[in-house]
């Protein structure tokens, strides 16, 4: 039975850039085995060694999660979609507001928030509430930029912001709360600025600290609610629990090129991140924005999501993203909305949660916050000062770019050939194996997984990795290659 499968965007560098693919098959299992057959690089990404579906990779047949039908045997009709959703990295009012006396609005306010109180939904006491809530923000980036400038305007009264970096040029595509005058200033600082000049009649607090298994609880206890706005698997694995284990909401979102998800994890009253993802995929496996790249208005549109869930938790809306989780591609402007069971085995908030308090979670995701993942250390590497010696001694090699080709038109190392990593593989013939080959991508983590590849493969020539890909070439050799 033709069956249509819809590939994610981290994933179509393995398909041959192709969004959904339709096979014929009689289950889901049978239909990712068509696929993986046909694109044997996307296998490794879906599959562990013991030919299970890996955890960090859900699959929902049209919107039902296959693990809650009989999995990978669940039959499978004529017309029917699967969707594989990789991990990116309700209703009551808030329990610490009802024994408080709503703060009082004054002249100006009930000026300012005139729209909302002509709406019966909101109203005196809904803009009330607002004023008397408070929101954690974790990050001021691209998801964080929209949350807080929405909340700001909306007039939650207390908007707490943690964030430790400053702002660089490569921001102002997409983190619209800070500007070019504010580069080189930290975050914190211009997005507490522009908050102030949205809304003086709100409180901002910041923590200019970098979220910790020691710092995180103690954070989250002073506030209502909590807005995830993070980058990295570690801090987004400790979001949740300290979220869990302190009783608080999370307004999740996140975002890769053109796609992002959206969903409210509140333990109390659904399913959390965990049930959903219940561990992390491999470092490196899922590209970060800095290598994959990010629609500057998409961070907007999912951050407004998030700025829209968590105004409806304040109100006390009974139609939340609990157990929801809310889909968007905004290339060919799409939205889907998968259903989320709480499991009932979940390690954090499950019926025998095993985890009690933070854990180490960079160990637990295999790389460190906020850092690059290394490649690996049996890899030989090359400096770009190294490279540009050898180069002008002319030694023999050939040099290899598995970046894409939109990547390549940027920026590009004089005398290299394109070969993309989704095809590096099936293209190692044109690869010399009595030549020297080294390998490059932007920042050196592509590269690296290149290089494994090919070796799996068996690749017989000596392979190098550039270290720190054409960015240090850009600021070790040669200024004139833009980077991007």
């Amino acid at each position: 039975m033709p069956v249509t499968i819809t590939i994610p965007a981290p994933l179509r560098q393995f398909a041959g850039g192709q969004s959904q693919i339709v096979v014929e098959a009689k289950t889901a299992g049978e239909a990712l085995d068509l696929l993986t057959s046909t694109h044997a690089a996307l296998r490794r990404h879906l599959f562990n060694d013991q030919n299970v579906l890996r955890n960090f990779v859900n699959v929902y047949l049209n919107d039902e999660d296959i693990r809650h039908a009989s999995g990978p045997a669940t039959p499978v009709k004529d017309g029917d979609t699967i969707m594989i959703v990789p991990s990116i990295a309700g209703g009551a009012v808030i329990e610490s507001e009802v024994a408080q006396s709503l703060p009082e609005l004054s002249n100006e306010e009930i000026l300012r928030y005139s729209r909302h109180l002509i709406m019966p939904e909101v109203g005196m006491q809904g803009q009330r509430r607002l004023k008397a809530a408070s929101v954690l923000m974790i990050g001021t980036g691209g998801l964080g930029a929209p949350v807080g400038m929405y909340l700001a305007a909306a007039g939650v009264g207390r908007i707490g912001i943690v964030d430790f970096d400053v702002v660089e040029e490569s921001n102002l595509q997409r983190q619209i709360i800070h500007g070019t005058k504010d580069l080189g200033r930290r975050k914190i600082e211009s997005a507490r600025d522009r908050l102030r000049d949205i809304n003086p009649h709100i409180e901002i607090e910041t923590h200019e600290t970098r979220l910790t298994s020691h710092n995180a609880m103690r954070l989250f206890r002073n506030y209502d609610i909590i807005v995830d706005g993070t980058d990295n698997f570690p801090t987004r694995y400790l979001v949740n629990d300290a979220c869990v284990l302190s009783g608080k909401p999370n307004v999740y979102g996140s975002i890769f090129r053109f796609e992002g998800q959206a969903s409210v994890f509140w333990a109390e009253k659904g399913a959390c991140y965990r049930c959903l993802y219940p561990e992390p995929p491999p470092p490196g496996l899922v590209p970060s924005c800095a290598e994959g790249g990010v629609l500057g208005v998409l961070p907007g549109i999912v951050g407004a999501i998030q700025a829209n869930e968590t105004i409806k938790i304040i109100l006390g809306a009974e139609d939340l993203l609990i157990n929801r989780l809310l889909l968007f591609d905004a290339w060919p402007m799409k939205f889907r909305e998968f259903k989320l069971r709480k499991d009932p085995k979940c390690p954090v908030c499950g019926e025998q949660a095993t985890i009690k308090e933070l854990i180490d979670y960079e160990e637990f995701c295999g790389v460190a916050a906020h850092q690059t993942p290394q490649p690996d250390s049996k890899l030989e590497e090359i400096s770009a000062t190294e490279l540009n010696a050898r180069r002008l001694r002319g030694d023999k090699m050939q040099i290899i770019d598995v970046r894409e080709p939109h990547e390549f038109e940027i920026a590009r190392i004089p005398g290299t050939k394109l070969i993309p990593l989704g095809h590096v593989v099936n293209r190692m013939n044109e690869i010399d194996p009595e030549v020297e080959t080294i390998v490059h991508c932007k920042g050196g983590v592509r590269s690296a997984k290149a290089i494994q590849a090919l070796k799996r493969a068996g690749y017989s020539g000596r392979l190098i990795n550039l270290k720190g890909g054409i960015t240090a070439w850009s600021e070790d050799v040669d200024p004139r290659v833009a980077k991007y």
